[in-house]
């Protein structure tokens, strides 16, 4: 039996574009297509669609890492990303400290600690990692 029959031509002529991301275009169908996997699916392993949803989910993740990088920023970066997003002053985050130690950390004199980071990530519900 050849590797490549024409049963496998046939097959694959119509699973090649659900496997395709070359462009933008083909990125957006495929996550649409992953977010409705994935409404239908969950974290159903035994479902006969899973291998396909964690397949999609890897060729996603390589084209974001190659077309979107996510950029080194500083703890204090995120910070005033975040405080800019929601619109909020050094003295709306008396969890991190005075204004004046926030005004410090804003500026690179002073680092977050891990408790800082933690009540930040609480706050702004993200992983405590992105102030680290």
């Amino acid at each position: 039996m050849a590797l490549v029959n024409e049963e496998l031509k046939i097959h694959w002529i119509n699973i090649a574009p659900l496997l395709t991301i070359r462009n933008e275009r083909e990125y957006n169908a495929a996550v649409k297509r992953l977010n409705e996997l994935l409404d239908e699916i969950g974290d159903n392993e035994k479902h006969p669609l899973y291998g396909l949803l964690d397949t999609l989910g890897a060729l996603i993740h390589v084209y974001e890492e190659e077309h979107y990088p996510i950029p080194d920023v500083t703890g204090a970066e995120v910070l005033r990303f975040l405080m800019d997003e929601h619109d909020l002053t050094q003295s709306d985050l008396p969890e991190v400290g005075s204004q004046g130690v926030v005004s410090e950390i804003l500026n690179g004199k002073r680092e977050l600690n891990v408790r800082q980071a933690r009540l930040l990530a609480e706050k702004f519900r993200v992983s405590s990692a992105v102030f680290i």
